[in-house]
């Protein structure tokens, strides 16, 4: 990895730059996403937190817009996610506005645009030394594996494209990987709205 230190150092610039001309170019956008959130769920924070791993098996706290209520059942549980989702949270993830705050993981060094998506620490503790290779960069918001997730139906095969993405970092790669993230978004047919694979993005919880 010393042979990319120099596209390294330009990759840094380029998110710092890039998470700060989206947030305040996205701004109104976010406005708007916020106080849909109060109207519909006044009760519950605007901001998901949580805690997930990044570079070096180091923690950190992740950040995204609400997409789901905070509705428990008479024992005080949690609903599960499919009745927590209401319509403006599948809005949310279907635009990605509520991926906008992790512009300040961005900012802050805790994340990159492009890398392998951040894990929780239930996860990490199961890893053997070749999966650990995927912390060997810092997370990204999208990734080559986040942008082939149809091809990557099992555990097994995210770390196939993750670690692919460790082994071949480039800047030429990140841009590929950077346009097909807005193909994703704009054109390509996603998943069903109450799908989000647990183990790679985990849940809206306020226990966690």
């Amino acid at each position: 990895m010393k042979e990319n230190k120099g596209q390294y150092f330009l990759k840094r610039v380029f998110d710092k730059c890039l998470a700060s001309f989206l947030l305040v170019s996205m701004s109104p956008f976010l406005l708007i996403a916020i106080l849909l959130i109060k109207i519909n769920d006044p009760t519950s924070p605007v901001l998901f937190k949580q805690v997930r791993i990044g570079y070096q098996c180091k923690s950190f706290i992740i950040l995204k817009l609400r997409s789901m209520t905070n509705e428990r059942d008479e024992k005080g549980d949690l609903l599960p996610d499919n009745l927590r989702l209401k319509w403006w949270g599948k809005l949310l993830r279907k635009t990605n506005i509520d991926e906008m705050p992790q512009m300040i993981n961005v900012l802050k060094g805790e994340m990159s645009l492009i890398g392998p998506r951040p894990v929780l620490p239930s996860d990490v503790e199961n890893f053997n030394a070749y999966q650990l290779r995927r912390q060997e960069v810092l997370p990204g918001i999208s990734g080559w594996e986040a942008v082939n997730e149809w091809k990557t139906p099992t555990w097994d095969k995210k770390f196939e494209y993750d670690i692919y993405y460790v082994e071949n970092f480039s800047l030429w790669l990140d841009a590929k990987i950077f346009l097909k993230t807005i193909y994703v978004i704009l054109f390509a047919k996603r998943p069903s709205d109450d799908y989000r694979p647990t183990r790679f993005n985990g849940n809206d919880d306020l226990t966690k």
